[in-house]
């Protein structure tokens, strides 16, 4: 009978370290995920697989021109090391209650860093001055806005492909690099 409860705590313990390898891995390291909705279209369709790389999160990187990221799309919440752990704990329990799934995580594309000036006209984003040259998006956009808005330092501007229906930076306004999660590897 001792065997059996040695058998059994040998499993145990098996299992317990290799969730805590995969929930560090997923953390600081890689995020498997899935996009939902249509935001992303043409580039990215709803229910397609993706792995995220979370370094440049993890080291408060600004993202460059036209990498694919992974926002928090809560701009005025203030992200804590709290919200990285519970994040990924809440999608792993989300196999068993579909409530714990996040809808504040986005997938965008960006189009604006810290300093850049953004215009939205003429069916085009403009960025400093210059129209964007955007092969990645189906149609132009309807979407048309007076003025110029800056990027605030510390901030990206992140848009959908499919800039006719997207909710992206245009409503929520520019993304903290705290809330870049991670820029799409595959």
């Amino acid at each position: 009978m001792s065997s059996f409860f040695h058998e059994v705590y040998e499993w145990c313990y098996s299992i317990i370290i290799a969730l805590a390898i995969a929930l560090i891995i997923h953390i600081f390291f890689f995020q498997p995920t899935r996009v939902s909705g249509e935001s992303m279209v043409p580039t990215l369709h709803n229910g397609e697989y993706l792995i995220v790389s979370k370094f440049s999160h993890i080291m408060n990187e600004v993202p460059g021109y036209g990498d694919i990221v992974i926002i928090d799309s809560r701009v005025h919440y203030p992200r804590t090391w709290k919200d990285d752990v519970a994040e990924p704990m809440n999608n792993y329990m989300a196999f068993f209650n579909s409530k714990l799934q996040t809808k504040n995580i986005w997938v965008k594309r960006v189009i604006g860093r810290p300093g850049d000036k953004l215009a939205f006209h003429d069916g085009h984003v403009w960025r400093n001055g210059e129209e964007l040259q955007e092969s990645y998006i189906d149609e132009p956009m309807t979407y048309s806005q007076k003025g110029e808005i800056t990027v605030p330092e510390g901030y990206v501007f992140c848009m959908g492909d499919n800039r006719n229906h997207s909710s992206d930076s245009r409503f929520i306004g520019p993304v903290p690099v705290d809330h870049v999660l991670g820029h799409v590897i595959w």
